[in-house]
């Protein structure tokens, strides 16, 4: 049998031969992955659906609600890069099961906290432990398959997050009316735990979290200077570019869609999160489909750079449906067009491939982080500046206009700035 660090056939990339693993084993690990992420964005969520009640019991005024909300990505944005080098370098195993358990245990000790401070103080951890999710998600994803396969596994266990969001519509209200925001909290983080048992079962204790390859990362430090060459990277900083104005478009999205329905086209709270949560599934949906696609064309042949390129752009392109929706008088032609422009979805899958391929096997999480970093920054300003669009012109056009023209935007610098879908080799 060949050692678990040998490569793959393909002569011009030097890869882990994740396929030692079967493929039932491989698909189980991309299942859980897939409810971990679910698991993810229900938890936070958990508190924007709490807040009206919440705040009301613990006194919180405005201020206070906006410090609150914000504590997640304090630590979440700036654990992206340390998190994604623990992913190069440490067993996934375990580092995966800690962050996870200190993320639901962070959710579910909400339910105790009474005050502003203590509450603060787990969204900065729920933060913390959730920043394993996407670093080490991909990074888990190009160990299991080889590049012309990724692309599905990469949406599927990705799309987990907007499923999630559906979810949180319908399950976290119904808790709270019925049993309160501190019993949700409770119910929520700690029932999630049980995911533990499954992970520990499946995910193999020793698997090489180092993919074989030629250049100065191939033994796996990253050291200051090498993380300064990282980020100089031509193919990083187009991804990074293009993956800010993708999460600028998504945050835009994920914050404003309901309060859209609602205010400009006057629907019952209720209905408004339920077709938006309609136009989430659809983007879950999406994204395994995208990267399906991909992986289907590059095995008959398709070029691998020219396809996974094509169809996101292409992708993005529907996200200009968002300019007629917020245009259009009647609220059923709105809902069309913003169900068009969850077909973005169909991208997601393919970038993350795009980062899998261009990066060396051992900086794959470091490059993540990287990338997440900038999509979270991305996410921060969108909502400084949908707020200032709405307030100064009293519609939502302009910021949904500029959400669409920034994310077509951002195709052009995966097509033009980032180069093959390559690993680097010696000395670049």
């Amino acid at each position: 049998m060949k050692d678990a660090t040998s490569t793959f056939r393909d002569s011009d990339k030097l890869e882990p031969a994740a396929l030692e693993f079967s493929s039932a084993r491989r698909w189980s690990i991309v299942g859980l992955l897939f409810s971990a992420s679910m698991i993810n964005y229900m938890d936070r969520a958990t508190l924007s659906m709490a807040l009206p009640v919440l705040s009301s019991d613990l006194g919180l005024g405005p201020t206070a609600k906006g410090v609150l909300t914000s504590a997640f990505f304090w630590s979440y944005a700036l654990m992206q890069v340390p998190i994604g080098w623990c992913a190069d370098r440490f067993n996934l195993r375990w580092l995966y099961a800690v962050m996870f358990a200190v993320w639901s245990l962070a959710c579910g000790l909400a339910g105790f906290a009474g005050s502003l401070g203590t509450l603060i103080a787990l969204r900065v951890l729920l933060g913390f432990g959730e920043s394993i999710y996407l670093p080490g998600g991909i990074k888990i994803v190009s160990l299991l398959f080889p590049p012309k396969e990724r692309g599905l596994p990469s949406g599927l266990f990705d799309s987990g997050t907007r499923t999630g969001l559906v979810l949180d519509g319908i399950l976290i209200p119904w808790l709270i009316v019925h049993y309160g925001w501190r019993k949700m909290f409770l119910f929520v983080g700690f029932s999630a735990l049980v995911w533990l048992v499954p992970w520990l079962l499946t995910f193999p204790s020793k698997m090489p979290n180092r993919g074989s390859q030629r250049g100065p990362a191939a033994g796996g430090t990253v050291t200051l200077r090498r993380l300064g060459a990282i980020v100089l990277n031509k193919n990083l900083l187009g991804i990074c570019l293009g993956f800010f104005c993708f999460d600028y478009y998504w945050y835009v999205v994920l914050f404003w869609l309901t309060d859209f329905l609602v205010n400009a086209h006057h629907l019952a709270l209720p209905k408004a999160g339920f077709l938006a949560s309609l136009a989430y599934f659809i983007f879950a949906i999406s994204e395994p489909l995208g990267g399906w696609l991909a992986d289907r064309l590059i095995r008959r042949g398709w070029d691998e750079t020219r396809t996974r390129k094509g169809i996101l752009t292409f992708a993005f392109l529907t996200g200009l449906f968002l300019i007629p929706a917020a245009r259009v008088e009647s609220a059923s032609a709105a809902i069309i067009l913003v169900f068009g422009a969850a077909l973005v979805g169909l991208s997601t899958g393919n970038l993350h491939v795009i980062l899998q391929s261009c990066a060396p096997p051992s900086e794959v999480s470091v490059w993540t982080g990287v990338e997440n970093f900038a999509g979270n920054f991305a996410g921060f300003l969108a909502q400084l500046m949908m707020g200032f669009a709405l307030g100064r012109f009293g519609s939502y056009f302009p910021g949904f206009a500029v959400a669409a023209i920034i994310l077509v935007m951002g195709s052009l610098s995966y097509c033009f700035i980032v180069g093959e879908l390559k690993p680097p080799r010696a000395g670049e």
